[in-house]
């Protein structure tokens, strides 16, 4: 799929028209136009034929690989200004000296100059109505002024009608404006990419692009600068703000060895940087792709009204015509008087508050989300959020901290606590679980490990062969798996039993803390509507149940993966409205690819991240009530637009039908239905 950044198209309405239009097309298989990104993605057999058919379309409109620079469009916004500004004197001057003048000649320069200025503001409506005509658009919005402003000509309303064209042209400047600040304060919600990076030479630093680095490279970050990738610190000590990519708003202290990611900013000395990842695969640039593909696509509400304006415009021509036609066709008054009444309610037909607003205020939530460490992967995932009513957890690095420590070794028959320890090391030494690493860390003795078989069973443990010997190191279930006889026990903690060459040599008891918030958390939760919860685990069933006791939540012990997948699933069925899943190991992928959202920790699994809808980045339980807190305000704020818009408009076209307002105010009431709309959309931004 093609990827293009484009300028030139302002209007949103047209933006889904065009998309409409490609995707009609046998040669495209699929296109996106992202109005509020400015991107067109393009997924075509004849790429060459569909930009020529978008040229034909949108002829103002222009396609590069690269972002387009900012610089020129503001240089081009003010000269535009100034124009409007001049355009607006000379209307003025023309109405009042039409008003106060009785001078033969200078009445007639004033309809000259009135003339003047309804056919130079309205160039573009001109320029837009015949390609809208040429490409069979009847309803578009820039032949309905033209309708508008002619058959206000043809009743006598010549100042209206200029003031109309005036008043329009203005308007769409002030929208043009409102779009680009808004596109720019959402563009610096992803402008956390680094734009360059000094790599270590043999004859001193260069300058490089990060996207050039490779792996094993070493870069300088100096102060103030932008890691360029991923990476691990080799020489230096310093403090890092990595606000944008997890949202914590304390820095991090760094050191030698300690990982790094690209895009955090060196605050205090300079460091030397090892790149471990290629700038494609680092956390900065999957956080940018995430976010760029979230606000491209559509949410349902987003879609309902693209479809709604579709149907709109035509039904309020329609009804501009009868109020028309109608009545002074049934005797009530004349035609001119009713037909002024139908070009009111024909001003507010255009749909552009409503699809301007909506995806606004989605793309605003989703940047939201982003700022406070929430990576959501689609909007559609942001609205499916406010139906959620029923969560289910796993525990071991979701509610707890995931960082076990060994509290006791109980050896079996000859053998000592050594030996437990030695041959649990020996087939854990490859693994990265944490279970795994506090075992490596309580086994202080040095022993060489030649590992020749590695196994990794999900939900049970592992399996190796080190020095001819064939361990296993897992839960009760594993030794089950393979028959080893065994003593059961029940102490509270998390159980790892190690067997070697089919002989249970004795268990290691290893014990995980609760996350200091996760009772906040879920009191959270409740309050933001969630009714049910519940604890989906593969730890044992002493583990779990104080877990689950000190939540006081149900919960379900000793599953495997598939066994989780069978316990999500009565939890979904067993209550209404939507379930969540939030985990972070490889056997929770699963389940979270059930879920009607999930949510994977900071410290998931590679494999869970990209099952997940939404990637807690910080791996802070209080973002999961965050999360939430964000979807419904947004989800209010787009209805509020909704409403507002859908409101005003009413009013409108019931004031014109009864004669009690004018083209002019028409004119203002839905440029500023807009605005508001658009102001109000940038709420969530804020949330």
């Amino acid at each position: 799929m093609q990827k293009y950044y484009f300028k030139g198209l302002d209007c949103p309405d047209c933006a889904n028209k065009l998309e409409a239009e490609l995707n009609k097309q046998s040669y495209v298989k699929s296109a996106q136009v992202s109005f509020n990104t400015s991107t067109l993605y393009l997924d075509s057999q004849d790429i060459p034929q569909a930009l020529l058919l978008i040229k034909k379309l949108e002829p103002d409109m222009v396609l590069s690989a690269q972002e387009q620079d900012r610089g020129h469009n503001q240089a081009h916004a003010r000269t535009d200004l100034y124009i409007l500004l001049g355009t607006i004197a000379l209307f003025l001057v023309g109405v009042v000296a039409l008003h106060f003048s009785q001078v033969t000649w200078v009445r007639q320069v004033s309809y000259v100059l009135l003339a003047g200025v309804y056919v130079f503001a309205g160039k573009d409506v001109f320029i837009g109505a015949f390609r809208a005509i040429k490409n069979r658009r009847f309803f578009d919005e820039n032949t309905l002024m033209l309708s508008a402003t002619i058959a206000a000509f043809c009743v006598g309303a010549y100042e209206e009608s200029v003031s109309v064209m005036v008043f329009y042209s203005a308007g769409e400047f002030l929208q043009k404006l409102a779009i680009a600040r808004s596109k720019k304060s959402l563009q610096s919600l992803l402008d956390v990419a680094p734009n360059l990076a000094y790599i270590k030479r043999a004859h001193g630093l260069e300058q490089v692009d990060p996207k050039d680095l490779q792996i094993g490279d070493v870069v300088v970050v100096k102060v103030g600068e932008k890691v360029p990738t991923d990476g691990v610190v080799l020489l230096g000590e310093s403090m890092l703000d990595q606000k944008s990519l997890t949202g914590e708003p304390l820095p991090l202290n760094v050191k030698e060895n300690s990982p790094i990611l690209g895009g955090s900013i060196n605050l205090k000395a300079m460091l030397e940087v090892k790149v471990t990842k290629l700038y494609k695969d680092s956390s900065v640039a999957k956080i940018i792709d995430l976010v760029s593909e979230a606000v491209s696509q559509k949410s349902q509400t987003e879609k309902l009204i693209t479809t709604f304006a579709r149907y709109y415009t035509p039904a309020v021509f329609g009804i501009a015509l009868c109020i028309a036609c109608v009545p002074p066709l049934l005797g009530f008054g004349s035609f001119d008087e009713w037909i002024y009444r139908g070009l009111i309610a024909l001003m507010v037909s255009c749909p552009c508050a409503l699809v301007i607003s909506v995806p606004l205020g989605y793309f605003g939530g989703v940047g939201a989300a982003s700022k406070h460490g929430i990576l959501i992967k689609s909007v559609h995932t942001l609205e499916t959020l406010t139906q959620v009513k029923n969560i289910a957890f796993d525990k071991t690095g979701t509610l707890s901290k995931g960082e076990f420590e060994v509290v006791d070794v109980v050896p079996a028959g000859d053998f000592s606590k050594e030996d437990v320890l030695q041959f649990a090391t020996c087939a854990q030494i490859l693994s990265t679980h944490p279970i795994a690493v506090s075992i490596q860390k309580a086994y202080t003795s040095t022993c060489q490990h030649q590992i020749e078989e590695y196994q990794e069973l999900g939900g049970l443990g592992v399996r190796a062969k080190c020095h001819a010997n064939l361990i296993i190191a897992g839960n009760e279930k594993m030794l089950r798996k393979y028959n080893i006889p065994h003593e059961c026990c029940s102490l509270e903690g998390t159980i790892v039993h190690v067997a070697s060459n089919g002989e249970h040599i004795g268990y290691i008891v290893v014990a995980d803390t609760l996350k200091e918030n996760a009772k906040a958390c879920l009191e959270g939760l409740k309050k933001e509507g969630i009714e049910h919860f519940c604890i989906l685990s593969g730890d044992n069933e002493h583990a779990t149940k104080g877990v689950a006791k000190s939540l006081d939540c149900p919960y379900y012990a000793n599953l495997l993966p598939e066994e989780k997948v069978e316990a999500f699933n009565k939890f979904k069925q067993a209550h209404k409205h939507k379930s969540a899943f939030i985990g972070d190991g490889i056997n929770d992928a699963p389940t979270l690819a059930l879920a009607d959202v999930s949510m994977g920790m900071g410290s998931a699994s590679q494999i869970s991240k990209e099952s997940a809808d939404i990637v807690i980045t910080n791996n802070n339980l209080e973002s999961i009530t965050q999360v939430f807190r964000i979807a419904k305000k947004t989800k209010n704020i787009v209805m509020q637009n909704i409403i507002f818009a859908l409101g005003v408009k009413a009013m409108f076209i019931v004031l014109g039908l009864f004669g009690d307002a004018t083209l002019w105010e028409a004119v203002f009431g839905d440029v500023g239905v807009t605005l508001i709309a658009l102001a109000n959309s940038m709420r969530t931004m804020r949330i």
